[in-house]
């Protein structure tokens, strides 16, 4: 389908044999590396599906028993979806997908359930602290906190045998039956039939497939035993279960009572496809990706369909400008990635395969998922994007409110509000937790939250360095409960609550959309260094107080020292920029000039580097002039090579700049535009370490990574953090902050160009 939508929408012809092609393949490779290599560059759009063959498996047969003293069943869960045709699609499909944890561990096992509140590992600390044993037991834990997968690995090192895992009405917010609404379908509600399927690989260790952790997963791919998934069975439950479940404990932590928890499993081999298009740029060299992943648990009407629409919207709105003689001044790149669920495998598979070619060329990773399931307007992203972020918002009108813009939407609540106090109520960990991240995003100038990981945005980021986004329409405590991996992620919750009328994902669309093209259309890229710096001094003041909360002793003085002259040189380069921009404004008046000022500085570059002057551009006037225009200055912006030269793909390098003075104005213009558009591009890869992250070397961003025991969320100078809360090791953090030094006084040397700013 998203094969089909590329090639109609943006006017690739279809051939006659469907290009599907095998991960590793020369028409695979061709299909990336064409858009850069010469002679035989691709330069008219293109579409393709990317095959790779990661370990996945699926659900067979599962129980969950209360077993009396003589071994006999006393009473069987009842693991499926209720069936109601209140929600017609949901009640068709209510059987068609198996409740499973995806790359759970196959497994038959009995013993005692002990309840230990989230599964966080913080959780069994405490009871294993003051004398409880797990040997033996099965967990029982609610959903939130933390990534599921990183509940069962708590759970496997604190001796457990089994984990089950139910989502608790009490982490709903305001919108329980208990407060007097009815349950989904009926009402606002949790249904409390509803189980959260979802993946639990140990995703903070390393995502992808399992078997293949660094490299891509072929057909033909050497295959390790993994270590980021589990070693003990687990199976997700529904409120329903869980109640029957925790009335076998009583006043104690550990039933009297034995539990049997039976998931079988298929492990093997399977294949997955990455639907894939390029529209090549005139700036062939300089790319940016747009990606979604299309697979679901069940239905995925939010996740990810909601994210899907977006897509094609965006797919629809590029068409046109294609059909109307556009060409965009980057390249833009479309994913739609495969098997996401399992624990962000196509797009992992993929950045792992091109990982050289991601580095060298992408300088932005725009990501959807769930775009539209609540009322609140999510963003995420790396902090240079966060103006590129805020500012496209304002400039889409908010979906409901014409008096406001998208960017308010961020600040929004659902419709079933909390009491205006909420002293004295009965609230559970997880919403208090809920309540100030809210009061967070209410209170901060720029509220676009770091990412950790969950999402396609993981590999380009975390392990490639690459400055990515996510965004999209979550749920606040005031909101219908959304029952996320559930039957119930359904059409039917979508018109009737989610986004009645569509125009929530109107708005995603809108933004998606002018994000995308103010990055690929901007002669300077809009990626703002001064923001990213200060928010690293803010990071900086956090591991500071985590320090003194856990009483380790660690001089971040060089630390701080090192950041201030990184904000300083930031400084420095936007007042380049801005004084770039008004003499391109002013020098473009006189094109002709400008076009031989550039043609200049290729002479140069080329000589230098190659020992052979390169073909003349013909100047004409009218169209010509333009076309010539657009072609020289995308040279001078990415100077590995020129449309019009027969030459083989060289790789861009900040040092590898012309040294030669610069003839007149125009030369000096665009030769600090090509080194700034450089140095821009390259600037988030300037924070990985080739070491990477200690226990989960995949992770090599010192900047921010998921945490250990976190998953989901993102944790600032992640290492340096970890050696201070985690391991608890003065001398370590030391070492770490001595690395991070070394980190920012390579994104200085990034930020400091070599030629001074024309007079």
């Amino acid at each position: 389908m998203f094969l089909d939508h590329f090639q109609s929408e943006l006017g690739i012809a279809k051939p006659e044999d469907e290009p599907l092609f095998d991960a590793g393949s020369r028409q695979s490779q061709r299909a990336i590396r064409g858009t850069t290599t010469v002679p035989r560059r691709i330069s008219k759009p293109i579409a393709w599906i990317d095959t790779y063959y990661p370990v996945l498996n699926t659900g067979l047969e599962r129980k969950v028993e209360i077993l009396g003293d003589d071994g006999d069943v006393e009473w069987s869960a009842d693991l499926e979806e209720d069936q109601d045709f209140a929600d017609p699609d949901a009640a068709q499909y209510h059987d068609a997908i198996p409740a499973w944890h995806g790359l759970s561990k196959d497994g038959d096992v009995t013993g005692p359930i002990i309840y230990v509140k989230y599964g966080r590992k913080r959780d069994f600390d405490s009871l294993q602290e003051s004398g409880v044993d797990f040997k033996g037991t099965i967990a029982l834990v609610r959903y939130g906190g933390v990534f599921r997968g990183l509940k069962v690995k708590a759970a496997q090192e604190a001796g457990c045998i089994g984990i089950l895992i139910y989502s608790d009405p009490h982490d709903d917010g305001a919108v329980t039956v208990e407060n007097g609404y009815e349950a989904w379908p009926h009402g606002p509600a949790r249904n409390p039939s509803s189980v959260q399927r979802g993946s639990v690989q140990f995703i903070s260790s390393y995502p992808g497939d399992p078997t293949t952790p660094g490299y891509p997963s072929y057909k033909n791919a050497t295959r390790i035993e993994s270590t980021s998934i589990p070693s003990i069975p687990s199976l997700p439950i529904s409120w329903n279960t869980a109640k029957r479940l925790l009335s076998e404990l009583g006043d104690d932590l550990k039933s009297k009572s034995r539990i049997r928890l039976l998931n079988k499993v298929d492990d093997k081999v399977t294949p997955i496809y990455n639907t894939m298009a390029i529209i090549p740029g005139i700036v062939s060299e300089q790319a940016v990706i747009v990606g979604n992943h299309r697979d679901a648990w069940v239905l995925g009407a939010a996740d990810p369909t909601s994210g899907t629409v977006c897509m094609y919207e965006l797919v629809r709105g590029l068409g046109l400008l294609l059909r109307d003689g556009w060409t965009p001044f980057r390249t833009i790149i479309l994913a739609s990635w495969d098997a996401e669920e399992y624990g962000l495998v196509g797009s992992t598979e993929w950045g792992e395969d091109f990982a050289d070619w991601i580095q060298a060329h992408v300088v932005t990773y725009l990501n959807l998922d769930v775009s539209v399931a609540g009322s609140k307007y999510n963003l995420k992203g790396s902090p240079s994007l966060a103006h590129l972020i805020m500012n496209a918002a304002i400039a889409v009108p908010h979906p409901h409110n014409s008096s406001k813009t998208l960017w308010d939407a961020r600040l929004e609540k659902g419709p079933f509000p909390l009491p205006s106090s909420v002293a004295g109520l009965d609230l559970s960990e997880l919403v208090l937790e809920k309540l100030a991240e809210e009061q967070a995003i209410e209170q901060a100038d720029i509220p676009v939250n770091p990412l950790g990981s969950g999402s396609d945005y993981t590999v380009m980021l975390q392990r490639l360095g690459i400055a990515s986004t996510d965004m999209g329409f979550g749920t606040s405590l005031t909101d219908p409960v959304y029952h996320y991996h559930s039957i119930y992620d359904s059409q039917t919750y979508q018109e009737k609550y989610a986004d009645p009328g569509f125009q929530k994902h109107v708005a995603v669309a809108r933004h998606l959309g002018l994000m995308t093209l103010r990055i690929s259309e901007s002669l300077i890229l809009p990626i703002n260094t001064t923001h990213y710096s200060l928010e690293l001094l803010n990071y900086l003041q956090k591991v500071e107080n985590l320090a003194s909360a856990n009483t380790i002793d660690v001089d971040t003085s060089s630390l701080r020292s090192a950041l201030n002259k990184l904000v300083n040189a930031s400084l420095r380069l936007d007042t380049i920029k801005e004084r770039l921009s008004e003499q391109v404004e002013r020098a473009t008046e006189d094109r002709e000039k400008f076009v031989n000022a550039m043609l200049h500085e290729i002479k140069i570059w080329v000589n230098r580097k190659l020992g052979f002057r390169p073909k003349r551009f013909p100047f004409r006037g009218g169209e010509g002039q333009e076309k010539t225009f657009m072609e020289v200055e995308a040279f001078m912006l990415a100077p590995e090579h020129a449309p019009a030269l027969d030459l083989y793909e060289l790789s861009m390098d900040i040092n590898d700049l012309a040294d030669a003075t610069p003839e007149d104005e125009y030369s000096a213009i665009m030769s600090q535009i090509r080194e700034i558009s450089i140095r821009l591009g390259r600037f988030e890869q300037g924070f990985l370490s080739e070491t990477g992250i200690k226990d989960r070397e995949w992770y090599r961003h010192l900047g921010v990574a998921p945490g250990k025991w976190l998953g989901y969320g993102a944790t600032p100078f992640p290492a340096l953090s970890e050696a201070i809360t985690i391991e608890r090791n003065a001398t370590l953090a030391a070492i770490e902050v001595g690395r991070l030094v070394t980190v920012v006084e390579t994104l200085t040397s990034t930020l400091t160009p070599s030629m001074t700013l024309t007079p």
